[in-house]
């Protein structure tokens, strides 16, 4: 990539990462504490030790996916607002196959069918918004967000009623394919939730950056994603790129599902997703869609939802929450092809 690319792609979410901290501040003043007091405890929370470091890749790694998600659909032309729906679809289906499979199974054996159980449950509920977009033009927008509510509440429902064990919300124990902790072979991390799926995640990001850029298939839903007239003039099939690029960002979402199925509680619990679909959106926005810059940003994320808990004792930590929906404006105003695909989004235009 040349410089002045980079620099066209780092610019605007580094004046957003500007623009909040300034915001930030003036609200920590609001509420009476001293900025650097505040930001000093959020540092130290997060990446002043080792068990903040391990959280804060536990969260990014579930962010990684996500945002590779919602970026390999906005590469596309197409918003992808399902991926809180289809990670928990993915992180139901690795839990129903763990429990399905005998526990005698091998480590890794177990551990494929679980990740592809989660690739396709994470693509069976992206398919349906592409196929109605590519087919019968609905607004994708509309049809991932109601896919969000029948996905989660029929998940809810199988759990609650059928998988649950007593007096909770969760399905059994996974007995094998479970995926060790950072401490096992790195003791200071002991007591966080980081695992080695943070190296799936890494690895993710490299494949997509490889499909987006050194393969046909990229080229083309890149090319439907800048001008679908252009594309479709050059043979392109649009439909089935659309549909193709909501799979693969089903799958990646779903992959995500891992993290907390596998990695963190070894079981599916309802409601494990906690919004991280939903950030993933913001993740990949402020990363401007390269795979490079949704790690980047999914660390910065995962450090400010980790540093609200650390700052909790001066400020409310809610404080983070304002300072991400900030971040998240000040880069749709600084970017100019976001805000012309949100505006195409209202427009209900490709």
């Amino acid at each position: 990539m040349a410089r002045t690319a980079w620099i066209e792609m780092l610019f605007p979410p580094l004046v957003a990462l500007l623009v909040a901290l300034v915001a930030g501040d003036l609200l920590i003043l609001a509420y009476g504490q001293n900025p650097a007091a505040v930001w000093h405890l959020l540092v130290d929370g997060t990446w002043g030790n080792f068990y903040g470091i391990g959280q804060v890749l536990y969260k990014a790694t579930t962010l990684c996916f996500t945002g590779l998600s919602v970026a390999i659909a906005l590469r596309a032309g197409l918003f992808n607002v399902g991926a809180e729906g289809q990670l928990a679809a993915g992180g139901f289906g690795a839990g129903l196959a763990g429990l399905l499979l005998p526990a005698t199974m091998p480590w890794f054996f177990a551990f494929m069918l679980m990740f592809l159980a989660a690739a396709l449950c994470g693509s069976a509920v992206a398919a349906v918004p592409g196929v109605l977009k590519a087919r019968f033009g609905a607004h994708e927008v509309i049809a991932t967000i109601m896919m969000n509510f029948m996905v989660l509440a029929l998940l809810n429902y199988l759990v609650a009623a059928h998988l649950h064990t007593p007096e909770t919300l969760h399905t059994q124990s996974i007995a094998s394919g479970l995926v060790p902790r950072l401490s096992v072979l790195l003791p200071v991390f002991h007591g966080s939730a980081a695992n080695w799926l943070i190296v799936l995640a890494i690895l993710a990001a490299l494949l997509v950056g490889v499909v987006l850029f050194a393969s046909r298939f990229g080229f083309e839903l890149r090319a439907v994603g800048l001008q679908v007239g252009a594309a479709e003039n050059a043979g392109i099939s649009v439909g089935s790129t659309w549909i193709r690029a909501m799979l693969l960002a089903g799958a990646l979402a779903g992959l995500g599902g891992l993290n907390f199925v596998l990695g963190y509680k070894g079981f599916y619990e309802d409601g494990f997703a906690g919004g991280a679909g939903f950030l993933g959106i913001a993740v990949a926005l402020v990363g401007r869609n390269h795979p490079l810059g949704v790690v980047i940003s999914a660390l910065c994320f995962a450090t400010l939802s980790q540093g609200g808990l650390a700052i909790h004792a001066l400020v409310p930590k809610q404080m983070v929450e304002v300072l991400q929906a900030l971040v998240i404006l000040a880069v749709a105003m600084a970017v100019p092809e976001v805000r012309t695909r949100l505006a195409r989004s209202v427009r209900g235009k490709p």
